[in-house]
């Protein structure tokens, strides 16, 4: 095997990635794409990268796999003991904090950007964005991973102070739709997830129906399909 491709293979996952969270007028939505890398290679094509730390409050991972599901994993488990202690569910300001803590202690060993995004009945619905070295930044909306590149003109037109429910997710799911268009290390479908006061509802869009944009082909079941549309009739020659 070539010495590149086994080396792409051998490389650790990465969720180059599109991640999302948008408040809006009664809680927040996140969202993300599903394409999770080795190298050039796709690893998974259908991960899941919205991550449930409580009943209340969500992440979103982006960077190393690895080092994004055990931060997760270790803020979940510490919540719930938090949980356990006051007898009241923890506030999205007190993961947020505690994913900023294990970030920041460890900064030379961790690569991941993380989203939290909750509703709690203290603030209501709120976005923190948890970027590499551990610094915590509280916004109305934050935007994540090698697609977010793409995304910043776009929501500085775009979002809005006071959106109901249904502008914020048709916010979210254009916004990776686009990353997915221009950004090779994201893909497959997008996922969602709406918090507020009346609970989590996960929604999920395939990939053939999601909008496309400029230059982007139709989806196409197979490369048969796409050799038998592009043939001009019995004088095609395949040399």
């Amino acid at each position: 095997m070539d010495q590149s491709i086994q080396n792409d293979l051998n490389a650790p996952h990465s969720m180059g990635t599109t991640i999302i969270g948008v408040t809006y007028n009664g809680g927040v939505v996140l969202g993300a794409d599903s394409r999770t890398s080795t190298g050039v290679y796709v690893a998974n094509r259908a991960s899941d990268k919205i991550t449930q730390l409580t009943d209340n409050v969500y992440l979103c991972r982006s960077g190393s796999a690895a080092d994004s599901q055990i931060v997760s994993d270790y803020v979940r488990h510490f919540l719930h003991q938090h949980t356990i202690q006051l007898g009241h569910p923890a506030t999205v300001k007190v993961a947020a904090n505690l994913i900023r803590l294990f970030s920041y202690n460890n900064k030379n060993m961790l690569q991941t950007g993380l989203i939290i995004g909750g509703w709690d009945k203290y603030e209501g619905g709120k976005i923190y964005g948890v970027p590499l070295g551990g610094t915590i930044l509280e916004q109305p909306f934050a935007i994540g991973g090698s697609g977010s590149t793409y995304l910043y003109g776009f929501f500085d037109q775009e979002w809005k102070e006071g959106m109901t429910k249904e502008e914020a997710e048709q916010l979210v799911v254009k916004a990776v739709s686009l990353a997915i268009a221009r950004d090779g290390a994201s893909g497959g479908v997008v996922r969602t997830v709406i918090i507020n006061s009346e609970g989590v509802t996960r929604n999920y869009y395939p990939g053939d129906a999601l909008p496309l944009w400029h230059e982007e082909l139709e989806p196409q079941n197979s490369l048969l399909d796409i050799l038998s549309s592009s043939s001009s009739g019995p004088d095609m020659m395949i040399s």
